[in-house]
């Protein structure tokens, strides 16, 4: 059965890749963004462009510019259209960059949030009785884990040692989920997503800046001589571990979705190199306080929940998003 679904920041990265997916399958998207100037919002118009020509029905697609935290506009929008599920992906991103306006971070990512959640419990009745609420799908972080020294990570460690403003901020819009689930029975899910890749990625992620380095001579800063390590995971594994959570009845759950693999950004960076047959221009720099040395997922429960299954390896992922983005560069894009 065809659903109807509101995704928030429908026009960025993971969003516009989620809203297609959805639009593909036949469902109806609202789809919400503020396309606010944290990268160039003429790159999330573009992505949006693709949205729309891809919509296979033109009435599917609704696209609202808007913010998240206007209580207003939320209202009207659930009171004007019966969601079967919420996916929230829009907030403010970027670790490093929370440290310098903490406040901004907590107000997108943790009001947001709850304007949201608000407008999601608008079909109470007076007696505070549910009329079928829809699904509440959030994408939180692998940072969230933060300080954590076991290794892989598993969704009952207690994430209690966030290393910057923004994991700290989606940690705690991940606890207000489950305060308006128990209040409200509200079925939320928080996906906590690890070093996600891909095209129409961000231009401050280290994959599009490493492209960057190669194909445009720009340096590109490693941290610890190449020796973090991330669980690099593909945009496309990620979009199907989302429409997963929408498809399945759950209450509260919290789901890890990265690939299950630990890797080297010395290794990742090799591979880059040996893929385009260029040398990255690279400066070394200290580790941020703010860095985790290793993320790595643990995906059993996502196995177990939602059938998830991530399906393309690093290598493959490198190869799919270089080609990608030398189409983009070569479209006149930077």
């Amino acid at each position: 059965m065809n659903k109807t679904v509101l995704v928030t920041g429908a026009a960025g990265f993971i969003g516009s890749s989620v809203t297609q997916a959805l639009l593909a399958r036949g469902d109806s998207v609202v789809g919400m963004d503020d396309l606010n100037p944290y990268y160039s919002p003429k790159r999330k118009l573009a992505n949006l462009t693709e949205v729309q020509s891809s919509a296979p029905d033109n009435q599917a697609f609704r696209f609202i510019q808007g913010d998240i935290r206007d209580r207003s506009l939320i209202g009207r929008l659930f009171a004007e259209h019966r969601f079967d599920s919420v996916v929230h992906i829009a907030g403010m991103p970027g670790i490093r960059d929370s440290i310098t306006n903490p406040a901004l971070y907590y107000d997108i990512n943790l009001n947001g949030t709850l304007t949201l959640l608000d407008g999601a419990v608008r079909r109470l009745t007076p007696k505070g009785q549910t009329t079928d609420l829809p699904r509440f799908i959030f994408a939180s972080t692998s940072s969230v884990y933060g300080a954590t020294r076991r290794i892989p990570f598993v969704e009952s460690d207690p994430c209690d040692m966030p290393l910057a403003p923004y994991p700290a901020s989606k940690r705690a819009a991940e606890l207000l989920g489950f305060t308006y689930h128990h209040l409200y029975h509200l079925p939320f899910t928080a996906l906590r997503l690890f070093t996600v890749y891909g095209p129409r990625g961000r231009p401050d992620m280290m994959a599009y800046k490493l492209a960057d380095s190669i194909f445009l001579g720009r340096n590109v800063p490693i941290y610890a001589n190449g020796q973090m390590k991330r669980d690099w995971t593909y945009v496309d594994d990620i979009v199907r571990g989302i429409i997963a959570a929408v498809d399945l009845p759950m209450e509260y759950e919290i789901i890890n979705l990265g690939r299950g693999e630990s890797v080297l950004l010395a290794d990742f960076v090799g591979l880059i190199e040996e893929l385009t047959r260029r040398k990255a221009n690279l400066t070394t720099a200290p580790m941020p306080d703010t860095d985790m040395p290793c993320t790595f997922a643990d995906i059993s429960k996502a196995r177990r929940l939602l059938g998830y299954d991530p399906s393309v390896s690093v290598q493959q992922g490198i190869a799919r998003f270089l080609a990608w983005y030398e189409e983009y560069v070569r479209n006149g894009n930077e």
